[in-house]
């Protein structure tokens, strides 16, 4: 039997240095360097230490593994599908459980680091399910909520409630239309909608209730924020409007279908008259605001449409267009779990409404409330 931890990826996800975790213990830095290779076993007291700084139990930093442990273990999760990026064989997964089942959620890699995961997949034969091999200890606890859409804040209010709830947000970033389908599927715990805006014929409310005629499901405001276009720093090619996506030397990087920055894209480009087809990029697309605005700081693109946060990431220009809602949908059935009361607590704390409003200059004056 040996020993296993988990403290380099508890330790990064708290963001806490080594030599800052070590100086809170009373340890060397090369001590914690050397537990997170699973080259020393600490003794109890500093096992129980590590547990209470991190705030984690200690069950959940070190695990025995064994003939008769986790490791290696294998089980069959429910895929979420994506048929523009079929699953393959050991492609990692994060496991979260969404009532009785257990859904397999794609990890993605951030800054070039291998992403965080749960476990790999050793047999992906159907789309819409997997046999995977997990790492460790299973972790679809009730600490973990699976949450869909598109808004590039919600990184930020998982970080919060890791932080001051021990909550762990996996977020799967996805268009509105595709994150209110996963709720209508039972794969997710929330889903994250902003297809309103001045320029579109219904209001979030009155999509939702498309997807749930027969109700069952509470409607919790995220934030307010400006969309519009964002173009180079300086704007060089002199883009004011939709009109000038018709020119010949303007590229945009477009959206995904379902995805409320397509609507509202499309619904301009109806409103002045400018035929997709003439519109260079227009089926070329970015997954997600901030990707999109990536494109346009990569000099790939000359703009997208995305939302004020998605500029300033990467400081570029911006062009506000609407002011739309960003909406939490969360099914009655979920909503006495311990972990969404404390989301929904966390929603209402001034901490991480300062960091919407400065980071991503967001309108949270009704962050918290319940318009369903």
């Amino acid at each position: 039997m040996q020993v296993r931890n988990k403290l380099a990826e508890i330790r990064q996800l708290r963001g806490i240095s080594a030599a800052e975790l070590a100086s809170r213990i009373g340890v060397t830095r090369q001590t914690i360097y050397a537990i997170e290779a699973h080259k020393y076993v600490p003794n109890t007291l500093v096992a129980l230490r590590l547990s209470e700084i991190l705030e984690v139990p200690v069950e959940q930093v070190f695990a025995i593994e064994g003939e008769s442990g986790q490791a290696g273990k294998q089980l069959t999760v429910d895929l979420i599908e994506d048929p523009s990026t079929p699953y393959v064989q050991n492609q990692p997964l994060k496991i979260c459980q969404v009532g009785n089942r257990k859904i397999g959620v794609p990890t993605s890699p951030i800054h070039g680091e291998i992403p965080p995961a749960d476990a790999v997949i050793v047999d992906s034969a159907r789309p819409e399910s997997a046999v995977v091999q997990i790492f460790g200890e299973e972790a679809y606890s009730e600490n973990r909520l699976l949450l869909a859409g598109c808004d590039p804040a919600i990184p930020a209010l998982a970080r919060y409630l890791l932080k001051h709830g021990n909550i762990e947000v996996i977020h799967l970033g996805c268009s509105s239309t595709r994150a209110m389908k996963l709720l209508q599927e039972r794969k997710i715990h929330i889903g994250g909608t902003h297809l309103s805006g001045k320029q579109n014929k219904e209001n979030n409310l009155q999509v939702i209730h498309r997807f749930f005629p027969k109700g069952g499901c509470r409607v919790a405001t995220f934030a307010s924020w400006e969309e519009g276009f964002v173009t180079a720093r300086g704007n060089p090619k002199g883009i004011s409007g939709v009109g000038d996506l018709g020119r010949k030397n303007v590229t945009l990087i477009n959206r995904e279908q379902g995805a409320g920055s397509r609507i509202l894209l499309d619904s301009l480009l109806r409103k002045t008259g400018v035929i997709p087809k003439d519109v260079k990029g227009y089926r070329q697309v970015a997954k997600g605001h901030i990707l999109a605005a990536w494109h346009v700081h990569d000099g790939l693109a000359d703009c997208c449409i995305a939302t004020e946060a998605s500029a300033r990431v990467f400081g570029l220009h911006f062009i506000p267009l609407v002011s739309e809602r960003f909406d939490l949908v969360i099914p009655d059935r979920y909503w006495d779990m311990p972990s969404v009361q404390t989301l929904m607590d966390a929603l209402n704390r001034a901490s991480l409404r300062k960091e919407l409003e400065t980071l991503g200059g967001y309108d949270t004056s009704k962050t918290g409330s319940l318009v369903q």
